[in-house]
């Protein structure tokens, strides 16, 4: 007798069927796990920018800002740097008042002897049915005295 060589159409459909079911469960994996990615991104961003603008300051011996538009989601600082932060990321952005564009913006000022005027971002999540405050993100610091930049996790349930 000769042996079978081969698969059956059967033996096909199963393994084309756990590929797919594999697959769809990736792909569910991975657009859960898209927000939290684009929070820790949009942070360490934001984070580099500032520290970027310190070093702006120290290096040209002029003062440097970092301008953040809490309507239109949007940053720049020195050198023609701008972004936008994402739409599935809160932020709450605080600068100092004396430093104010006008309504909706924070601004970062950074003096050439490495001091601030101080200013905290904290990003989180957008997900809905849970109040902004309860959620955990990150938070950005800048420290007015020295101009330090600090990431930090941000409290939440």
């Amino acid at each position: 007798m000769h042996a079978r060589r081969g698969f059956t159409l059967i033996e096909l459909v199963v393994v084309i069927m756990l590929l797919a079911v594999v697959t769809a469960l990736a792909a569910s994996a991975v657009s859960r796990g898209l927000p939290g990615q684009q929070l820790r991104r949009a942070s360490r961003e934001i984070a580099a920018e500032l520290r970027y603008t310190r070093a702006r300051a120290i290096a040209t011996g002029r003062p440097q800002a970092f301008v953040f538009d809490t309507r239109t989601r949007a940053w720049r600082g020195p050198d023609r740097r701008h972004g936008q932060v994402p739409a599935s990321v809160a932020i709450v952005a605080t600068g100092a008042r004396s430093e104010q564009e006008g309504d909706g913006t924070a601004v970062v000022r950074f003096f050439p002897e490495g001091a601030a005027t101080g200013g905290r971002f904290v990003l989180r999540a957008q997900r809905p049915g849970k109040p902004a405050e309860a959620r955990g993100g990150w938070q950005v610091d800048v420290e007015w005295l020295t101009g330090e930049v600090r990431l930090s996790r941000a409290g939440g349930a």
